[in-house]
């Protein structure tokens, strides 16, 4: 495998490691309650941003390259209303990364130029572009986590 293969391995096994990360401290501290609720009249609770990041994996990573056969409800992400716990979505996220990096791992230096295409990601033509884009969606969702959990503690004083 060449050096530019490994390294793409291993910067995106970084980041979407780090993401969850990121996404388990913000998540820690808050009580189910907050991590379901959102503090403003527009946008999402984290807990919806969570699986919507979490569907968005499964989709375009996990359908898509690993074949696992996931179908995306892509609606529910964000308007469920009986949803698992918060530790129940933080493992299923951390199952979806798992995933993740397993596929990411699997990629030969010719697969990153490979075909792709999926409903939704129209500008998106290889994998390491499917990856790419869904690393900055995920970075993108973790902004909007934090703005929210902003507004949560706020909202405790």
């Amino acid at each position: 495998m060449s050096d530019l293969s490994t390294t793409i391995q291993h910067s995106f096994g970084h980041y979407f490691r780090d993401f969850l990360s990121r996404v388990q401290i913000l998540a820690a501290d808050l009580s189910e309650e907050e991590f379901w609720r959102n503090p403003y009249p527009y946008g999402n609770s984290i807990g919806h941003l969570v699986l919507h990041i979490t569907g968005n994996l499964n989709y375009y990573i996990g359908a898509q390259l690993a074949v696992t056969g996931y179908v995306r409800d892509r609606v529910r992400e964000f308007s469920e209303s009986n949803p698992l716990t918060k530790a129940e979505t933080l493992a299923q996220l951390a199952s979806t990364i798992a995933v993740v990096i397993a596929t990411v791992e699997q990629q030969q230096e010719s697969d990153w130029s490979a075909p792709y295409s999926a409903d939704g990601v129209d500008d998106v033509h290889d994998r390491f572009n499917i990856f790419l884009r869904c690393a900055v969606h995920f970075h993108h969702h973790i902004g909007h986590m934090t703005y929210t959990k902003d507004e949560l503690i706020r909202q405790r004083r």
